[in-house]
């Protein structure tokens, strides 16, 4: 039996994280300089190691670079191309998060010179790691649609039309005020605070927070937040 193993070759496992940020106007990504002179960017790794599950390592990995925990994180796919790696074959378990950009700037050290980037202007990315954002992207709008995890990506008070240009971000469209609005409320989700954004508009937004009871209850439900008509599809 122990002869099965040691004939076999062994590989590297690294882990990738496509971190996914809101700046309130554009959907953005976290990429690392990798060297000094050529500026090849590319997506936070590092590798497994032997005393860890990879939940823990994609997690060890993200406080690396962002000092954050207890943050969005789902495994997202495992590339496993033989030739993915020049180097070496490696196998990459990817995965995707959700942070807030304000805390992520209180929090962050320059030892990595990250940089976020629009996700529709994004440089030419090391390896496989473009197609690796490109399936973030995928599924983090089909999780947002049928999910609330969008609300990860909002600071703890935030309007209405703040909450529609984080969809419109998302998904690259403008959806319609009154029918965003309607759905949104509908799902019982938020809880309407007395204090108004001031400064925007005449009369003001209201700010809502998110019901924490009732979100981590039905995290995993389908609420149908954007239906397909309105994406078009």
């Amino acid at each position: 039996m122990l002869d099965q193993y040691t004939q076999q070759q062994p590989y590297l496992l690294a882990l990738d994280s496509i971190i996914f940020g809101f700046d309130g106007e554009m959907l953005k990504v976290l990429l690392v300089k990798r060297g000094v002179e050529e500026r090849t960017w590319s997506l936070m790794g590092g590798w497994l190691r032997p005393d860890e599950g990879l939940e823990q390592a994609a997690a060890r990995i993200l406080f690396d670079l962002t000092g954050l925990t207890n943050v969005y994180l789902e495994q997202l796919y495992t590339f496993g191309d033989p030739y993915r790696d020049p180097i070496i074959r490696t196998i990459s378990v990817a995965y995707f998060s959700l942070v807030r950009i304000a805390d992520y700037e209180t929090k962050i050290s320059g030892e990595f010179q990250a940089c976020w980037f629009s996700i529709y202007d994004l440089p030419t990315l090391l390896f496989d790691h473009g197609d690796m954002v490109e399936l973030a992207i995928k599924r983090l709008r089909y999780k947002a649609a049928q999910h609330p995890i969008g609300l990860e990506l909002l600071p703890d008070k935030f309007t209405i039309p703040q909450l529609k240009k984080l969809y419109d971000a998302v998904y690259n469209t403008e959806f319609d005020k009154r029918n965003f609005s309607r759905k949104i409320l509908s799902t019982n989700l938020l809880i309407k605070l007395d204090e108004k954004q001031k400064g925007f508009s005449r009369r003001g937004a209201f700010f809502y927070q998110v019901d924490r009871v009732k979100y981590q209850a039905i995290t995993n439900s389908f609420l149908n937040f954007i239906p397909n008509s309105e994406l078009g599809l």
